[in-house]
């Protein structure tokens, strides 16, 4: 799930530090806090989920895998391709923002490509570093892959929220037990997240034109029209996700609570910084739906899920990193079209 993009540029591995003299010691407090926080807590959460290993029905999961056919199975596959693919439109809309000239098949390849291997080793390899690396070997600048970064992390999320708002807002999902939140309080965070995804439409809209300087750094919004196809796109590419799940479970459960309960997997795999939020998916799904389908058969539908959605596009992923370092290499940029930002747009 495209969960884990949330990784700032300046915490990627070969993009330095635009602070020079920045030491550690001198970082905030909730920083230096971050740092172990977070693996403790992931080291937690992953000895929970071994130590509740031995209860899953494996024996039952095996079986569904084997029941499902192989029609059925192609089907899936192809929603999550269609996912990846419209993931890879991510990077396709801050390539219009930024009005850089690195052709559009490459930065949907790269963007596609980092996708399969942020969803499996986790944002700081996928997400950043490598979207770092391809873009520098096309030419670009540190500043415009930050602005690539921020546009494709606020894509994902701003789809999130409308989505995420829509389902809670319509009462259609009930708060789970173990979440102690009441439904009026649930559809108001539903209501929060419209009210969010409608004011960035705003914000745009009323910012054309204007930019701010943020560390030596212009900034500036998109386009309203453009940021209503961020939450389309993203919207959308949410959908494909549920929608594979769905037809795992063989309609057993709706739609909608198939999706909710995604959107929550979605949450946890992000405040659990554990590569592919291994565990954390089966976790969420078997509290979220045991009552509703046979453990068996969920811990099936989740193998497949992972298995189609995550590691054969990582196969994908690691081919057209292969062409796209290839091309590179055959490929040098001109030294002039270092900071693809500033080039005039492209024709179009």
């Amino acid at each position: 799930m495209p969960h884990s993009d949330a990784m700032p540029l300046s915490d990627a591995p070969g993009v330095p530090d635009a602070r020079p003299g920045l030491a550690t010691t001198g970082a905030p407090l909730w920083q230096r806090v971050r740092r172990w926080a977070l693996p403790v807590l992931g080291l937690v959460v992953l000895g929970l989920l071994l130590s509740h290993a031995h209860k899953v029905d494996w024996a039952g999961a095996w079986q569904a895998l084997r029941r499902y056919s192989p029609w059925l199975l192609l089907a899936v596959l192809a929603l999550c391709t269609a996912s990846h693919a419209l993931y890879g439109c991510y990077d396709l809309i801050g390539r219009h923002h930024t009005r850089h000239r690195v052709p559009r098949w490459r930065c949907w390849a790269i963007a596609v490509t980092s996708y399969a291997f942020n969803l499996n080793l986790g944002s700081l390899v996928g997400g950043v570093a490598m979207r770092a690396r391809l873009y520098a070997r096309a030419g670009l600048d540190e500043a415009t892959v930050a602005q690539i970064v921020g546009l494709s992390l606020a894509t994902n999320w701003l789809g999130y929220g409308l989505v995420a708002g829509c389902v809670f807002a319509s009462g259609v999902v009930q708060p789970p037990a173990q979440a102690h939140v009441g439904e009026g309080a649930f559809r108001a965070l539903g209501v929060l997240m419209l009210l969010l995804a409608a004011g960035y439409v705003v914000a745009c809209a009323k910012a054309q034109g204007r930019h701010w300087r943020v560390r030596g750094r212009r900034l500036e919004l998109p386009s309203a029209r453009l940021a209503l196809v961020q939450l389309g796109v993203s919207a959308t590419n949410w959908a494909l996700m549920a929608s594979a799940v769905y037809l795992l479970l063989g309609g057993k459960v709706p739609y909608l609570v198939t999706l909710g309960v995604m959107l929550a997997a979605s949450i946890a795999g992000v405040v659990t910084p554990i590569p592919a939020g291994l565990g954390v998916l089966e976790a969420v799904y078997l509290a979220l739906l045991s009552g509703s389908v046979r453990q068996g058969a969920l811990m099936g539908a989740l193998l497949a899920y992972r298995a189609l959605y995550y590691l054969v596009p990582l196969g994908g992923g690691l081919l057209l990193y292969l062409l796209l370092e290839r091309y590179a290499a055959a490929h040098p940029p001109p030294e002039a079209e270092g900071s693809g930002a500033l080039s005039p747009p492209p024709p179009r």
